[in-house]
């Protein structure tokens, strides 16, 4: 599976792990270089609380576009380590 967000591949794994249909990409198949940690959080009922990154590609920004559960609850162990993508990253094979 490949991430793609303003047309670069910014993470790609055969070991991804979908949750309600999000691709959870290994934290090591994901290209350092174009994520910038932020200061959002959101809470997840039964996964945690999710901390964010914002995508940063060609000069162009795409905030809080993708998001991990560093200590996930015990539901969502599986995910440890694993980044998910939205607002416009496309997912493809």
């Amino acid at each position: 599976m490949k991430a793609i967000w303003n047309n670069q591949v910014i993470a790609e794994s055969d070991n991804t792990i979908v949750v309600e249909n999000n691709h959870y990409f290994p934290q090591q198949s994901i290209k350092q270089e174009f994520f910038k940690k932020c200061a959002t959080q959101t809470t997840c009922p039964w996964k945690g609380l999710a901390s964010y990154y914002t995508l940063e590609v060609d000069g162009k920004q795409n905030p809080d576009a993708a998001w991990y559960y560093p200590e996930p609850k015990p539901a969502a162990a599986n995910i440890t380590n694993y980044v998910a993508f939205w607002k416009g990253v496309k997912i493809t094979d």
